[in-house]
């Protein structure tokens, strides 16, 4: 099942105050913003509860500064161990449901292989955050200038903790791919997975193929592209819905 889809995953920032107790503060804004073009493939194995897929990101720095380096958010890694940010705050919660699950029931996303502008480009745990990607440039990113960056990746989708999670064959799909992490008048926004909260993230463009076993019926922002995916939407709607097809949900 392929679809293009436009302004996938791409979360806003709600923040609500007291109307008698407002704090005070300034946040500077620039009158320009970063740009990312995604294009990426990815196969649910719904067997072993993986996606297996492939991304290429053209980053373009519309920032008057020249990068040095860069981070890349790898949040399903929040779900890996009782160490990240995510499993501390879900314990701060008192919520146990995570951290006395299984190992079979942890997330992750691992056999990234970057490369930048063509070149094998290695990283680093961003203060010992798993989920946060640190790179050193060795060429320097300039103000106007854009790269790639490719990797396939692979994501073991956790039990049903968060927003990211499945209940058996049901799946819910959200931050779930390598996103660059924000930079703007303020400098770098890398930041760890939580439960609480929202992402803050760079809009684009993405073009992305996924590709589901046949009984699945996805659900996602965008526009279909295929006429028989089409055709094959107005039929559902227009019949009652079989309770033996599984949905997986993409945010």
């Amino acid at each position: 099942m392929n679809k293009s889809i436009l302004g996938l995953l791409i979360s806003f920032l709600l923040c609500g105050f007291n109307s008698f107790a407002q704090p005070t503060f300034s946040y500077k804004q620039a009158d320009w913003q970063q740009h990312v073009d995604y294009t990426i493939q990815v196969t649910l194995d719904d067997q072993n509860h993986l996606l297996l897929g492939n991304i290429n990101i053209k980053y373009i720095n519309n920032s008057p500064d020249d990068l040095k380096e860069f981070y890349i958010h790898l949040w399903p890694n929040g779900y890996q161990s009782n160490k990240s940010a995510f499993a501390v705050q879900k314990d701060q919660d008192n919520d146990a449901k995570f951290i006395t699950a299984n190992q079979d029931e942890r997330g992750y996303i691992d056999s990234l292989s970057f490369i930048i502008n063509g070149k094998k480009t290695d990283f680093s745990a961003y203060q010992n955050h798993q989920d946060i990607a640190y790179f050193k440039l060795e060429t320097p990113l300039a103000s106007g200038d854009s790269f790639i960056i490719t990797t396939p990746f692979k994501v073991k989708i956790p039990g049903s903790f968060s927003r990211l999670g499945h209940e058996k064959q049901a799946y819910q799909i959200s931050q779930w791919y390598p996103k660059p992490a924000v930079y703007d008048i303020n400098g770098w926004n890398p930041m760890p997975y939580l439960d609480q909260g929202e992402f803050y993230s760079e809009f684009g463009t993405f073009n992305v193929a996924i590709t589901l076993p046949a009984n699945y019926v996805i659900a996602a922002t965008g526009e279909i592209q295929e006429d028989s995916e089409k055709e094959f939407i107005k039929n559902r709607l227009n019949n009652p819905i079989d309770p033996t097809i599984a949905i997986a949900s993409s945010q």
